[in-house]
């Protein structure tokens, strides 16, 4: 996610929103799905239409040689997935694990530039390494050009079904976050044209990457490990969790950031704080009935209380669990990644007594599975 852009003023287009790199298509069929936008969204949305159709000789160029590469190339070796709930240290994690050189990453100009990111975006990618922003603006993590990144901007800028929708268009929020989490009221075919973006895009992504095994995280794939385990029998998954309390608290603060930042309508009516309680225990007890039958090597559990006091010995284990080569010629990576962030410090928020009644309450049996001191 981008960092601390400022807010346009006045009738400015928003300078860094992330659908300046959809496709024209993608972006009508979301303007219309969602009303468009209101007041001064709407140069932020005709600028995003600028760009798209600017892109689109490029972009078809690009989809036709991919296509004729695909005739000549071997199919993506099974991804590593990172799950977790949004605020759990699915980014940490991440980090982390990137730097083992036998994983590829899903990289910021992947993720600005998702149709266009091995023909214009190579051509553009010193410029676009120039205007990054320094840090995450959600919880101020740096941003470089090596940084992994997660897929879900990318995947919103390639098709209609995507959370994010919610976050740009909040006057269908709940629904866009139902059809973008869990596929709720999505045709077969809608589906099955998500899979076939999302595939695309690992596709190129695997060519910028060298074909190593990429290296996924996006708290959304906690929902769809079936999807994943259909496409992929051989992937591996790794859960971080953290004490739901700090999860809690973290998301709404993650939501209303967000939200502040990038939508194009009024989001005044969002009640963030009821829509993370909801949502919190829909996606993790999917997660934890599609990994049950899953054998010890192609599942692991961390928590992130304690991979945050012992990290080398976190991911020495995982390695070791998952069956994964390679811990010891990466461990002096993870040690200088480690070194160079330990001054690192995290946003702070209060979780009130009220807040955590409600969590204590709300999501009992997840406090009692991952609350601080159980794991």
């Amino acid at each position: 996610m981008g960092g601390p852009a400022k807010r346009a003023s006045g009738w400015a287009p928003i300078p860094d929103h992330p659908l300046y790199g959809c496709d024209a298509v993608t972006l009508l069929t979301v303007l219309a799905r969602n009303g468009g936008p209101r007041g001064r969204g709407w140069p932020t949305a005709l600028a995003a239409l600028a760009s798209a159709l600017g892109r689109a000789p490029f972009s078809l160029a690009e989809a036709g040689w991919v296509a004729a590469r695909r005739r000549t190339s071997a199919g993506l070796p099974p991804p590593v997935f990172i799950l977790g709930h949004w605020r759990s240290g699915t980014t940490h994690l991440y980090n982390v694990l990137s730097r083992d050189p036998q994983f590829g990453i899903i990289d910021p100009f992947a993720v600005g530039l998702p149709w266009d990111m091995l023909g214009l975006g190579s051509v553009l990618r010193p410029l676009l390494a120039r205007a990054l922003p320094e840090r995450r603006y959600i919880d101020n993590v740096p941003v470089k050009a090596d940084s992994p990144q997660e897929d879900e901007i990318a995947l919103a800028n390639m098709s209609p079904v995507s959370f994010y929708h919610g976050l740009y268009f909040p006057e269908r929020f709940d629904e866009n976050l139902r059809r973008g989490l869990y596929f709720d009221g999505c045709t077969a075919a809608e589906r099955e044209a998500w899979k076939r973006r999302f595939l695309y895009f690992l596709e190129k992504v695997s060519i910028a990457q060298g074909g190593r095994c990429i290296l996924l995280k996006n708290p959304v794939y906690s929902a769809r490990v079936a999807m994943m385990r259909e496409i992929w029998p051989d992937a591996r998954f790794i859960h971080i969790h953290r004490d739901p309390r700090a999860v809690f608290v973290s998301t709404v603060g993650f939501y209303r950031t967000l939200l502040a930042r990038l939508a194009l309508q009024p989001h005044g009516h969002i009640d963030v704080e009821r829509v993370v309680l909801d949502h919190y225990p829909r996606i993790m007890q999917a997660l934890i009935d599609d990994t049950a039958d899953l054998p010890a090597n192609r599942f692991a559990e961390v928590p992130f209380e304690r991979f945050e006091r012992a990290p080398l010995e976190e991911v020495e284990r995982l390695y070791q669990t998952l069956e994964l080569p390679g811990y010891a010629a990466a461990r002096p990576n993870f040690a200088a990644y480690l070194g160079a962030v330990s001054d690192y410090t995290k946003n702070r928020h209060r979780l009130s007594d009220q807040g955590r009644e409600r969590v204590d309450r709300e999501w009992a049996p997840f406090v009692a599975r991952w609350g601080a001191g159980v794991a």
